[in-house]
């Protein structure tokens, strides 16, 4: 009996197809047979299209013009208009939740909370952005964050590192979770310190976990595997949205578009240019959560005209036209961005973004992959000068202030460093990220997606949270969407 036959999970329900009709798919290249012992072993998984990941939403990527779409009344002159285009991608139907940030600190708490209760305490909102020295909100310091009654009200308090590493988390759980589903692993509830799933640490062969049933490996030599990338079951990593990715969600033109024409231009989230609805059953109500004018949040008794004083639950208020809520009022939102007053003049017009770092997994002298850290994670290093020597597309790791002062150098080929150094002639530096969207503290002018903020990224406030995204792979419509050329 051949002991690989009864190692298959649903994953590999495919290949077990291809093996049982004794029908192999030929390479085009060389006509040797996919997924066949008998020639090696390569495997060529069958694959439809990429799964949503919980709580996202596809949007539909294409060109738009990204900038003010509004009169710049503060007169910053930093979103001037241009064209730009998004590659399809996902992102949160709602903001961040109470509740799901909670569930995270949970998390890290009984994982952690034992050896290492630092990294809970430093993931915790900073509930004190709520005080205000002549305002009473002491109420909001206590309950807001831990209060059932708020459970579905968008976390704030949370700072750009912070959500980064919620993202983070994020993406090993779900991926944890699609391998417990997948049949691969077990349900392990008692995971403690470096021993917890975390996605490179696995796919990296350094996490082995409950293992319920391997994938057979039809490599000859071996008789079973772990998931591989490039068996399509994993889903690339959460991350917050790139600016241009958040402003092209926010104006979603999909609702105004007919063939290549995009007959009304939106001036906020939704269609037209009022702040109110027009539809005769919900006619005159506010369509998001934002300060109509000074000393009022939320209008007159018996007819509040937003309900809600502070922020509002993250199912609040009609989605746009992708199906998103909130990305106009309620709180703002960070981006990945680093900010910069003339970014939209220097990045590129595809996929749009300022920021990049690149960097690369620690190794040994060997090549091998470093040992995990103290809390299971793979680490990773910048990539060094000499390693970007030959390369044409970068030269250094750090490319944040690049096209704007960094790459200058004096007459002795020195570099003269960044223009943008926090405290001698500029407010902004490297650790600025962008603010997007308006908030319930905002007067309507920040309801338009193209206006733009900073905050340096360690930073925190009441009026700010986020939302998460995640790379599209593959047809930027899927089978059900997409056109045959």
């Amino acid at each position: 009996m051949n002991m690989k036959s009864h190692l298959l999970p649903i994953a590999a329900v495919g290949m077990m197809i291809i093996s049982s009709c004794n029908s192999y798919e030929k390479s085009g290249a060389t006509s040797w047979n996919y997924n066949d012992e008998k020639n090696g072993g390569f495997e060529s998984v069958p694959y439809i299209e990429q799964e949503t990941g919980p709580g996202l939403v596809l949007v539909e990527g294409g060109t738009f013009t990204m900038g003010r779409t509004e009169q710049d009344v503060v007169q910053d002159w930093d979103n001037i208009p241009r064209r730009a285009t998004v590659a399809s991608f996902y992102i949160d139907e709602t903001e961040i939740s109470n509740e799901y940030y909670r569930e995270y600190v949970y998390w890290l708490e009984r994982v952690f909370g034992t050896d290492y209760p630092e990294v809970a305490r430093k993931a915790l909102p900073d509930t004190l952005v709520w005080r205000d020295r002549l305002a009473f909100n002491e109420p909001y310091v206590e309950l807001y964050y831990r209060h059932p009654a708020y459970k579905d009200y968008p976390v704030v308090g949370v700072n750009w590192l912070q959500a980064n590493d919620y993202c983070a988390w994020r993406t090993d759980r779900v991926n944890e979770q699609i391998l417990i589903r997948e049949g691969i692993l077990r349900v392990n509830p008692a995971q403690v310190n470096e021993d917890n799933f975390n996605t490179d640490a696995y796919l990296a062969g350094q996490y082995e976990g409950l293992v319920k049933s391997p994938l057979q490996d039809l490599n000859p030599n071996m008789d079973t595997r772990k998931v591989r990338m490039e068996d399509g079951i994993l889903l690339p990593r959460y991350r917050l949205p790139t600016e241009a990715e958040w402003e092209y969600a926010a104006l979603s033109l999909i609702g105004q578009t007919v063939y290549e024409n995009v007959n009304n231009r939106n001036l906020y989230p939704w269609q037209g240019h009022a702040v109110r609805d027009a539809d005769d059953k919900f006619k005159g109500e506010m369509l998001a959560n934002f300060k109509r004018g000074r000393g009022d949040m939320m209008g007159v008794a018996g007819k509040l005209n937003d309900n809600a004083s502070i922020t509002a639950p993250v199912y609040s208020y009609l989605p746009n036209d992708f199906g998103l809520y909130n990305m106009a009022g309620n709180v703002s939102e960070w981006v990945m961005d680093v900010y910069r007053p003339l970014s939209h003049e220097d990045v590129s017009d595809f996929n749009s973004f300022r920021g990049n770092v690149f960097q690369t997994q620690t190794r040994d002298e060997e090549g091998a992959i470093a040992e995990k850290d103290s809390l299971g994670r793979v680490t990773y290093r910048n990539v060094t000068d000499e390693e970007a020597s030959t390369r044409r597309n970068y030269k250094k790791a750090d490319n944040i202030g690049f096209l704007d002062g960094d790459d200058e150098l004096d007459e002795d080929g020195n570099g003269l460093g960044s223009k943008y150094m926090s405290g001698k002639s500029t407010m902004i530096d490297d650790k600025a990220r962008v603010v997007k969207g308006g908030s319930w503290k905002d007067l309507a002018y920040y309801l338009t997606p193209g206006t733009r903020r900073f905050l340096d990224e360690n930073q925190q406030t009441d009026w700010l949270g986020f939302r998460c995204a995640m790379a599209r792979v593959g047809s930027p419509t899927g089978i059900s969407g997409g056109k045959k050329k």
